[in-house]
């Protein structure tokens, strides 16, 4: 055999090999620098202040929507407020416009019905004066006598379901309000300013008068005339 050595190449590749096992390969690992090794978990500065800004903002950008909604809800309540005052004030005067115009039919028709009374009246003082003038002699006389009184009776009792009454005038004081001064008498029988004769009688709708009532009012005597023993002598027109 020669000098040569024989080398065992699976002893080589096992010398050269380093297993993970081995002191010296975990005295490289520790010994190896760590080098850009980041941490997500932490931030740098910059990028804070970013964050901060960026927070900043979006606080401002909430707090101009708040302020801007506050200002849109304050001009919608005064909307709202100058609406309800416009209606309320519509309401008020569509109400008063009600009432006026109902005030106003029942005046009209008021009038109306006043209207076409006074037009009746007369016929009522014919029916009256015939039924104090007319004397009857005969029974036929008499027969025709109760029938136009019988319509007579009649047209009085309409004329009270509508409302219409008769003044009572006579002994009454004098009211112009009511009553149509026509003579005077001067008189000691009777307190001045007293209704001593109803010479057309008045009529009233309600509380309207539909026609005065003319009368005779007593006047206080005259010295040293003869009212006293013929009143009736100094009856004078007024």
């Amino acid at each position: 055999m020669s000098d040569q050595t024989v080398t065992n190449p699976a002893a080589e590749a096992q010398e050269g090999e380093i297993t993970p096992d081995t002191p010296d390969t975990v005295d490289k690992v520790e010994n190896t620098p760590v080098e850009n090794v980041e941490n997500p978990a932490e931030a740098t500065p910059g990028e804070e202040d970013q964050a901060s800004e960026a927070t900043s903002a979006n606080a401002a950008d909430l707090l101009e929507q708040i302020a801007a909604l506050e200002a849109a809800k304050a001009s919608l309540s005064q909307v709202v407020e100058e609406r309800n005052s416009q209606y309320i004030r519509l309401a008020a005067d569509f109400e008063n416009f009600r009432k006026r115009t109902q005030r106003e039919k029942e005046e009209l028709e008021l009038q109306i019905k006043c209207s076409v009374i006074a037009d009746l009246l007369p016929v009522v003082d014919s029916f009256e004066l015939a039924r104090t003038h007319i004397q009857t002699e005969t029974e036929a006389e008499e027969k025709i006598h109760r029938s136009y009184q019988g319509v007579y009776k009649q047209l009085v009792e309409c004329l009270k379901r509508i409302g219409v009454s008769a003044m009572q005038a006579k002994g009454k004081p004098f009211d112009p309000n009511l009553h149509e001064a026509v003579l005077r008498e001067a008189t000691n029988e009777h307190p001045e300013g007293t209704v001593i004769e109803e010479l057309k009688r008045g009529y009233m709708l309600g509380d309207r008068v539909l026609r005065h009532a003319m009368v005779k009012v007593a006047a206080p005597p005259e010295e040293g005339s003869a009212s006293n023993t013929n009143p009736t002598n100094d009856v004078t027109d007024v």
